[in-house]
């Protein structure tokens, strides 16, 4: 029976690099994995899932208005697809992550999504947060904060260093406008007590 699984974790921690490493591991054993990004986060071009170490593929792009089970069902139809993958599920709509039930219990498509869990302003996004609910296995990816501690919260910085207290819950970026770091010092930065 195909499962419904999140990785999550703060930035940094190699959610990319890891779901590139589970679509090689499938393509090994000769099965067909069906990578997928919302189209909202260009940074390594649209359509491509990228690492920070530097390895990159193809996959297909979709906004929030797409219907993902009607799309990887018509990608299915050409090819037999063995495990969908998700990079920056944080961007998924809440209706989304329902339709990606609909794949594993309905389809028995297992689905793997991989994101963040809150924003820079410590709130859920609304695509985790429904991940967090309903998904069937839940994985934590850890990275460090600078002093060592396990890294739980991404802080937007701007160019000059400096936390970014309130905006958009979306700002695409990377390590110039992200900082990974433990709530102790998230909250130093945004000045929280």
């Amino acid at each position: 029976m195909a499962s419904l699984y999140f990785t999550y974790s703060a930035m940094n921690a190699g959610k990319s690099t890891s779901l590139l490493q589970v679509a090689h591991n499938y393509e090994e054993r000769e099965q067909h994995v069906l990578l997928m990004t919302p189209a909202v986060d260009d940074r390594a071009g649209h359509g491509k899932i990228a690492s920070r170490l530097g390895i990159d593929r193809k996959a297909l792009s979709f906004t929030h208005k797409c219907d993902l089970t009607e799309l990887v069902r018509q990608e299915h139809k050409r090819k037999a697809i063995d495990c969908v993958l998700i990079d920056e599920a944080q961007f998924l709509t809440e209706q989304q992550v329902w339709q990606l039930t609909t794949l594993t219990d309905t389809d028995d498509i297992p689905v793997m999504c991989y994101g963040i869990r809150t924003d820079a302003f410590g709130s859920a996004f609304p695509g985790s947060a429904v991940l967090l609910a309903v998904a069937d296995k839940l994985v934590e990816m850890k990275t460090i904060c600078h002093c060592g501690r396990k890294a739980t919260m991404s802080l937007r910085v701007d160019e000059k260093g400096n936390a970014v207290r309130m905006g958009q819950q979306i700002a695409i970026g990377g390590n110039d406008r992200y900082v990974s770091c433990c709530r102790k010092h998230w909250k130093e930065a945004m000045q929280l007590r």
